[in-house]
């Protein structure tokens, strides 16, 4: 027996349009709440609480320097900025490479890694409250995927 598949109903353009404010607005709101509780208990900004958990999730908690402004998506100055106010809150240091004298890495001090986990755990403990609570896992992880599947088609490499 032939099945014949039926073609998706087509949007509409206000409809299109409606459901990715949706998105955007869910995720200002939600990031909004993360940010302020994060800058209110640790005293840091989402650049640098990003910089932080890039760097505890990374070997030896350490990053060239380029590539963390790169994954964090700040511009040179810009990362420069958030890695001075990181590196005067005795949070990081830079640390240049031994093999090639064009590299610097920026590394978690003991301190640095003390706030990025305890900051971490908050984080995750609202996203349970704010995201996984109100979502449910699967609506969560099916999130996740979605957000994964936009970034990879629409990432710079297929410009």
């Amino acid at each position: 027996m032939n099945k014949t598949i039926t073609p998706e109903p087509q949007v509409d353009d206000d409809q299109l349009v409606t459901w990715w404010g949706l998105v955007i607005e869910g995720y200002h709101v939600t990031s909004e709440r993360l940010a302020a509780e994060i800058e209110r208990q640790f005293g840091l900004s989402m650049p640098s609480f990003d910089i932080l958990i890039r760097l505890v999730r990374s070997p030896e908690n350490r990053m060239q320097m380029t590539m963390l402004a790169k994954e964090a998506a700040l511009s040179s100055g810009g990362f420069t900025k958030v890695a001075d106010r990181l590196t005067k809150a005795g949070l990081i240091h830079r640390e240049p490479s031994e093999t090639d004298r064009r590299v610097t890495y920026a590394v978690l001090t003991d301190h640095g890694l003390d706030v990025a986990t305890r900051a971490r755990a908050v984080c995750a403990d609202l996203l349970r409250e704010r995201v996984l609570a109100p979502l449910g896992q699967q609506n969560s992880a099916n999130l996740a995927q979605a957000m994964r599947t936009l970034r990879t088609h629409n990432g710079s490499e297929n410009d």
